[in-house]
């Protein structure tokens, strides 16, 4: 995501003047089905589950390797990410299979050059000058299991040295599926909460019917879980700690808090108004889809919109139940928000070719995902076209297959005909 030469829409691109760097708000992805849109989100998500969670002990790690390869077995896979965390860039890769991290390293990347911080390689590790006097860094090297990655395990042995890029990956870096939730849904349920009002501020803006969401506040042995579960959480939520829940099969969202000894559940629901000016109260099932997914994705916008918000959000199929007006007032409401000093980002993909708009967006924060013939997934950005020109209608090329990344069909038209004769029967 670091900007190309081009001056379109310069004023919202971040500055990072101790580099010089250049680097693009957004990204938009685009591509046929099955072009590897969505496996360019599974590993940004494996990275960071990877990187935050960790493995269990014996247990493989659970990488999803490519197996169009030309041997049987497949080979290694590598991850390789450069970071701007607050000012300073770093890069971070690491080499695996299922069962092993073969290689890892992390390096700190200056203005004039690069300082190696550690560098482990076939179960042995290097640390970089300044760190290979500390004793303690070996030690927790010695700790790290094979299938777990030095930069997680340093950080549970409490070493703050390397701390900055794991906690990018904790907390800079959000990731939301096409059916995920909006998981601190809590936040809804607190009128004194920014987010809550500005939620309310917004959805009646937006076409859903939705006047504002609130609460329902109802009995903890009325909630429809599992007996499993309503003990397990009568044993695990403290006086003043709450969870959340949700429960199937309508996505009923759940806050579940103890006063005074008794536990207690909140609901999320919305409100329309009706006619004569009072409030109809709506479960959250009730909704329409795209009011639904519209609740599980503000909350991102308005996150990565705020003035010194340093989020990284992926959202794979952002486009997904939204109508497409509404897809483009999100994304430049978003980019309108943005300046040289922004350091929030978003990467999204989509179908929405309404989106693939020049006004909208520069050619370097527009990329065809392509599957190649040998399965192989390739991302190319529209400034790697030489004729694709700032004045160019970008939608209509691409439509017309001149960039690649549109479904290769193949029909047979046998299997489109109305005749009852049978293919083979008929003449060549």
């Amino acid at each position: 995501m670091v900007a190309s030469r081009e001056k379109q829409h310069g004023e919202r691109i971040s500055l990072v003047p101790k580099y010089p760097l250049r680097v693009l708000p957004v990204a938009a992805i685009y591509g046929g089905n099955a072009s590897g849109k969505t496996n360019f989100f599974k590993a940004l998500n494996f990275v960071k589950t990877l990187v935050v969670r960790g493995t269990q002990p014996d247990r493989l790690i659970p990488v999803d390797q490519f197996l169009l390869g030309q041997q049987d077995t497949p080979e290694p896979t590598s991850f390789s990410l450069e970071l701007l965390i607050g000012e300073t860039i770093y890069a971070f890769s690491f080499l695996l299979t299922r069962k092993v991290i073969l290689e890892e390293m992390l390096v700190r990347i200056t203005s004039s050059s690069e300082k190696l911080l550690y560098h482990r390689n076939q179960g042995k590790i290097k640390f970089g000058t300044g760190f290979d006097r500390d004793p303690f860094l070996e030690f927790a090297f010695k700790g790290t299991r094979e299938n777990q990655l030095f930069l997680t395990n340093s950080v549970s042995q409490k070493i703050e040295t390397f701390r900055p890029v794991y906690d990018w990956f904790d907390t800079s870096l959000e990731l939301i599926a096409p059916d995920s939730r909006f998981e601190p849904f809590e936040q809804f349920l607190d009128q004194d909460n920014v987010l809550y009002n500005r939620m309310n501020t917004l959805l009646p803006m937006l076409d859903t019917g939705i006047a504002h969401l609130g609460a329902e506040e109802i009995p903890f042995e009325n909630i429809p879980f599992p007996d499993s579960l309503k003990k397990l959480l009568q044993e695990e939520v403290s006086e003043s700690k709450s969870v959340r829940v949700v429960s199937d099969p309508y996505s009923d969202r759940f806050v579940i808090s103890r006063r005074q000894g008794k536990l207690v559940a909140k609901k999320l629901v919305t409100y329309h108004t009706r006619e004569d000016g009072s409030e109809s109260k709506f479960e959250l099932y009730q909704e329409a889809d795209g009011s639904q997914r519209i609740i599980d994705l503000l909350p991102a916008f308005l996150e990565i919109t705020a003035e010194k918000s340093t989020k990284v959000y992926i959202i794979d199929e952002l486009d997904r139940s939204l109508h497409t007006l509404l897809t483009r007032q999100l994304v430049e409401k978003y980019l309108d928000s943005r300046s040289g000093k922004s350091r929030s980002q978003l990467l999204f993909t989509t179908h929405d070719v309404l989106l693939m708009d020049q006004n909208i967006l520069r050619r370097d924060e527009m990329w065809i995902a392509e599957r190649e013939q040998t399965g192989a997934s390739t991302l190319r950005s529209f400034s790697e076209y030489k004729d694709v020109r700032f004045d160019k209608d970008v939608r209509k090329s691409y439509l017309q297959g001149r960039m690649g990344g549109i479904p290769r069909m193949l029909v047979n038209e046998a299997l489109f005909s109305d005749s009852s004769e049978h293919p083979d029967q008929k003449e060549a």
